[in-house]
């Protein structure tokens, strides 16, 4: 009989309680959670599973844990969990500092263990289908992006760019074959001086560039993507999980316009996708494909789209 890893959630919150209800259903043994809101046992019971008020009791009797903790806790909890020995994959952003996650990702190295980001779209099926699609499309003329609502209060612990903009920097990093040289930000801060709640971004790629948009005020709960080829474009509704390609062509004397096709996807739960890979990078010691490097890297263009926004200028990479 193979022995299953014990896991841990510290974080009690809405995605916490997800964390739980997802492990619960995954190959593991799912120890407990931690979480000093007292409602948070009500939660245990549920699952079947113990209640620690305080995280550092919960390591001790786990191999591994999950942290969906608001993100200005996500250096000292991690660094505990690492210290101790322990498997981890924390929720994003990483951290607010790259110093910080840089530091993170040597102490897993250093150890041998394993430090996931929760960059979930990494695991969602119209992501994977656009990924693979990008060799049909011929040379990429530009991208367009959004992640975008006004359903939810606004954060307090991060604004729409570590927020919002983090997840569609690392959609990109993960579809293109091509990093970015440059980054110019402009945002606004209506609802709070402290954190935006709107941003645009121009990506510069040397011979493409991509825009994002990012929003809590935008009356619309989308998060999407156009990438426009010079054989194909493709439209891709990350929320949704569908895709339609246009096989139109655009020539200085003509346009060639062969129809559109949808593309057909099969939706899967990404969460449960990344946190049973997690599961398989603990076991068989594989580097994860939403790694604590690739978690830092994303965080290192966040910042440097605040950057832009708070000089005004255009940020090399």
């Amino acid at each position: 009989m193979i022995k299953m890893i014990k896991i841990g959630v510290i974080g009690a919150g809405k995605w916490g309680q997800n964390h739980v209800r997802t492990f619960s259903e995954l190959e593991c043994d799912l120890v407990g959670i931690a979480d000093p809101m007292p409602n948070t046992s009500v939660l245990a019971k549920k699952y079947g599973i113990i209640h620690e008020v305080n995280y550092k009791d919960l390591i001790p009797k786990v191999d591994a844990v999950s942290i969906a903790t608001p993100t200005d806790t996500h250096y000292e909890i991690v660094k505990d969990c690492l210290s101790s020995g322990k498997h981890v994959l924390v929720e994003k952003p990483i951290t607010m500092d790259s110093n910080e996650a840089e530091e993170l990702v040597n102490m897993a190295a250093e150890r041998n263990l394993i430090l996931a980001v929760g960059h979930l779209f990494r695991f969602n099926s119209a992501v994977l289908k656009l990924k693979d699609e990008m060799k049909n499309i011929g040379d990429i003329d530009y991208i367009t992006t959004r992640y975008i609502h006004s359903t939810n209060p606004p954060r307090a612990d991060s604004g729409t760019i570590f927020n919002f903009a983090i997840h569609l920097f690392d959609v990109l990093d993960y579809i293109l074959e091509v990093r970015p040289k440059k980054i110019f930000c402009k945002k606004t801060c209506h609802i709070s001086p402290e954190r935006e709640d709107c941003a645009l971004i121009s990506v510069d790629y040397g011979n493409f560039i991509a825009s994002i948009e990012v929003s809590w005020l935008h009356p619309l709960k989308k998060r999407d993507m156009w990438v426009i080829g010079s054989k194909q474009k493709i439209y891709s509704d990350l929320l949704e999980q569908t895709m339609t390609k246009y096989f139109i062509e655009v020539f200085q004397k003509e346009v060639i316009n062969s129809g559109k096709s949808n593309i057909d996807i099969t939706k899967n739960e990404p969460l449960k996708e990344e946190l049973r890979h997690f599961i398989e990078c603990v076991e068989q010691d594989k580097i994860p494909l939403n790694s604590g490097i690739i978690g830092f890297e994303i965080i290192k263009l966040c910042e440097a789209a605040l950057m832009s926004a708070k000089t005004g200028k255009e940020v090399v990479l």
